[in-house]
């Protein structure tokens, strides 16, 4: 975006609004800063600013500077809604906003808005926040004379936004009284993140406080517990839900199916979406994938049928369950007629998850080449997850030559992941080539790549615990062996027999 030569600071057209700003009685306005004086009545004021407004909202930002330099040669005088107007236009759209923010702020600050008139210093702190300038923020943040919780909520979330958690943390504990948007914010940022443990946490803490949450800090805390399968806290949250009446809100419906499908109770996911009182695409779809995710593929593509049948076009995730029901159930020949109803009467072009999908297909059912010749066809390159899935069919059914080539592939996405070559010196160990094996693991020394240690984890009363191959550092350390060694005792009295050789090979490495 090229700003008008009107917007430049050395620019005659726009330099005489700047300075030029006294009132009606030859009184600067920085004298006061919460001005709302104008040459003009208010309902010119109101109506630039509506028009910047509209411009601002469709990330016109250009045609919203020209506007305030035409408000600006017409006498009118901008109030603080005028700037608060402009400084969220650069906030929803940082990288047109970049010639611009610095311009308003610097016009802000000679009128004292930016400390005085706290609409203005949070707009200015949600701004630079938003376009990766948290430490300008935090800098606005601290003159600001005048805080009030939403000034302290973008400050968090500011921080938040940009992973600088400790600090976020810190501006919490500094604030003199918390909301439930502040909870929320540290929630919610952590869960977006991937820290789900520490969304957890601090859910928890919310709730010792005794701060009701409200439907975001609810969705956030699910989609935690979906990630982490805590199912025990996911149903306690249910009961929060049912007794603070959200049990009508329909994106915290579709959080529960999709958290009762991660943590495999789809039955309990399908209690949720029966008793719907209104439903979306998105609640279709998160049943439809929860029931392809844990294989009960017929269900699925009934959900898929009769979704439609109440009125709802199927997108490109009503596919993608579709698919996964077909590939998990080994239906070839209905998966590919899923795909080709996608391009053909839906005009939807396929994604890497369709062609994934297709991959599965093939793979599962053992057809390699066909799988194979999907991945050299798609449009785009194959990622981790699409090779992935073909290399452990490699593994089922011993195609060696065409897991080496993969594997090629896999190491060019990514050359130092360990994964790809354990994955293939199992390959290798599987079929008896213990040579090859012991070579892939020398290459893997030779290039200092060394194996991440698996783990494990389960939940139990909320908790998560996660164990660590040869780990003694639990605190039920003892009765967690015993344990161990009574279930190895019973599969040996069953006739199985595990595979000392391919780990002592392994262990000599």
């Amino acid at each position: 975006m090229s700003l008008l030569p009107a917007l430049t600071p050395t620019s005659p057209t726009f330099s005489a609004p700047l300075i030029s700003h006294q009132n009606p009685k030859n009184q600067p306005l920085s004298s006061a800063p919460n001005h709302h004086t104008s040459l003009k009545p208010l309902g010119s004021v109101v109506s630039w600013t509506s028009s910047i407004s509209r411009h601002c909202r469709a990330g016109q930002l250009s045609e919203a500077a020209q506007e305030f330099t035409r408000m600006r040669l017409d006498g009118v005088e901008p109030n603080h809604i005028t700037f608060v107007t402009l400084l969220s236009g650069c906030a929803e759209f940082p990288l047109k906003g970049r010639g611009l923010r610095s311009l308003i702020h610097g016009y802000v600050c000679k009128l004292g808005l930016d400390k005085e008139d706290v609409m203005v210093g949070t707009a200015l702190v949600e701004m630079y926040a938003k376009g990766g300038r948290v430490e300008v923020a935090k800098l606005v943040f601290d003159l600001m004379k005048v805080k009030n919780s939403v000034s302290w909520n973008t400050m968090i979330d500011g921080y938040v936004r940009n992973r600088e958690y400790e600090k976020a943390v810190e501006v919490f504990d500094e604030m003199p009284e918390r909301d439930v948007i502040s909870w929320t914010a540290l929630i919610n940022g952590f869960a977006k993140r991937g820290f789900y443990e520490e969304a957890l946490d601090w859910f928890r803490e919310m709730i010792v406080s005794g701060v009701e949450p409200d439907y975001v800090s609810i969705i956030a805390v699910l989609t935690a517990c979906a990630n982490l399968g805590t199912l025990s806290v996911g149903l306690w949250v249910h009961r929060l839900v049912l007794k603070q009446n959200f049990r009508n809100n329909i994106r915290v419906n579709n959080s529960l199916i999709d958290m009762y499908s991660r943590c495999g109770c789809i039955e309990f996911a399908c209690e949720v979406f029966d008793k719907m009182q209104k439903r979306t695409l998105v609640s279709w779809n998160s049943i439809i994938v929860g029931f392809a995710v844990n294989g009960f593929a017929g269900e699925a593509l009934k959900y898929f049928d009769a979704m439609q049948k109440e009125g709802f076009k199927p997108d490109g995730v009503s596919f993608t369950g579709a698919l996964t029901a077909c590939s998990h159930a080994g239906l070839v020949d209905d998966g590919l007629y899923y795909f080709d109803v996608m391009k053909r009467v839906y005009r939807i072009s396929p994604r890497i998850e369709h062609f994934g999908c297709i991959v599965d297909l093939y793979s599962r059912a053992g057809k390699l080449k066909e799988a194979w010749n999907v991945v050299q066809n798609m449009p785009m390159k194959p990622n981790e997850v699409v090779l992935g899935s073909l290399l452990a069919a490699c593994r089922n059914h011993g195609d060696i030559s065409l897991a080496e080539r993969i594997v090629k592939s896999l190491v060019a996405l990514d050359p130092g992941s360990d994964s790809n070559y354990v994955l293939l010196s199992n390959i290798y160990a599987a079929v008896g080539r213990w040579e090859g094996a012991s070579k892939v693991r020398r290459r893997m020394k030779a290039l200092g790549i060394q194996k991440k240690p698996g783990f494990s984890s389960i939940e139990i009363n909320g908790c998560v615990h996660e164990f660590v191959a040869g780990d003694k550092s639990h605190v039920e350390k003892d009765c967690i062996y015993a344990t161990l060694e009574l279930l190895a005792f019973d599969l040996m009295s069953s006739g199985y027999a595990p595979e000392i050789v391919v780990r002592e090979l392994y262990e000599s490495d």
